[in-house]
C-alpha cells in the first residue's frame, strides 16, 4: 500500500463537514493513510443554536471542541490539525501574502497528495472561505515548483448544477425556503461540467451523518431542522469537487476517489 496524505485547508471548523467528512469516513480505517487540517479561525463569532451552552471560555473553544468531536465520530482524528488563530470574520482582511506564507508553511511541512480546498464561489459566497481558497491555492503552487514530494492533487469542493437543483426541489417540496446564489451565505453551484471527482459517500453516511451532529452549536446552519436521518442520509450520498491543479482535458472521466490515479 501506498501512503497518502490529505491536507484540508478551510477558514471554519464546519467547513470540512460536507467537503471532506465523506472522503475521510471512507479512508478512515486505512493505515496508511494521513490526515492533517487547517483551520484558519476557529469560528468565535458565529451565532449560536438555540439550547446550547457556550460555556465560559466563548464560542472558539466551543467549537475547536466540537471539531475534535466529530472528526471522533467520522472515525479519524487529524494526525496534524494547525489552527492560524485569525479572528472569524476577518480572515479576508489579513493581507493575502502573511495568509498564504502561513498555509505554505503548513504544506511545505506535510507534503500531503491531495489539497481540499474552497474555490472562488467559497460554496457560500463568506469572505473568510473565498480568502482562505485564495491563499490555499497559492501557497499551493508556491510549495508546489521546489519540485519536492507530494502536492500532486489541488481540488475546489463544489456543488454541481444538477444536485443543486434537486436540492431546491426538496427544500420548496418540505416548505424550507429556497437558496439565492446572488445572495452572501446561501450556496452556490457550478456547471456539472466542471464536477471532476465524484465520491460516493452512500457507505458512511452514518460517518457523516455523525459528524455533523457533534457541532450542535451550529446545528441550525448544517442540518435543516427536523430532517430525519433517513431523509438525510438518502440526500447525502455524493461528495463533489472540482481539479483546480493539475490541468484537466475535457472529456476525461469524473473521478471516485480524491487520490483516484495518482498511481
Amino acid at each position: 500500500m501506498t501512503r497518502r496524505t490529505l491536507a484540508v485547508c478551510v477558514a471554519h471548523p464546519d467547513d470540512e463537514t460536507y467537503t471532506t467528512y465523506g472522503s475521510v469516513g471512507l479512508h478512515a480505517d486505512d493505515p496508511d493513510f494521513r490526515l492533517v487540517v487547517l483551520h484558519a479561525t476557529d469560528g468565535d463569532a458565529g451565532e449560536v443554536a438555540p439550547g446550547v451552552d457556550m460555556g465560559p471560555d466563548g464560542l472558539g473553544a466551543l467549537r475547536r471542541l466540537e471539531d475534535e468531536r466529530a472528526w471522533r465520530a467520522v472515525g479519524r482524528v487529524p494526525d496534524r490539525h494547525e489552527w492560524l488563530g485569525v479572528p472569524d470574520g476577518t480572515v479576508a482582511a489579513v493581507p493575502v501574502d502573511d495568509l498564504t506564507a502561513a498555509v505554505a508553511r503548513f504544506l511545505d511541512e506535510e507534503r500531503p497528495d491531495v489539497v481540499i480546498t474552497f474555490g472562488p464561489d467559497g460554496i457560500t459566497g463568506h469572505p473568510d472561505h473565498v480568502a482562505v481558497g485564495v491563499a490555499t491555492d497559492a501557497a499551493f503552487h508556491q510549495v508546489r515548483r521546489d519540485g519536492g514530494p507530494g502536492l500532486r492533487r489541488l481540488l475546489h469542493s463544489a456543488i454541481g448544477q444538477y444536485w443543486f437543483t434537486r436540492h431546491q426541489e426538496w427544500r420548496i417540496a418540505n416548505g424550507f425556503p429556497v437558496w439565492d446564489p446572488e445572495r452572501l451565505y446561501h450556496l452556490r453551484a457550478v456547471p456539472d461540467e466542471r464536477i471532476h471527482v465524484d465520491v460516493r459517500t452512500g457507505s458512511v453516511g452514518r460517518r457523516l451523518l455523525a459528524g455533523l451532529r457533534e457541532h450542535r452549536s451550529q446545528a441550525h446552519v448544517l442540518l435543516p431542522p427536523h430532517v430525519a436521518d433517513a431523509s438525510f442520509l438518502r440526500g447525502s450520498t455524493h461528495e463533489t469537487h472540482t481539479i483546480a491543479w493539475p490541468p484537466r482535458g475535457s472529456v476525461e472521466p469524473r473521478l471516485r476517489d480524491v487520490f483516484e490515479g495518482l498511481g
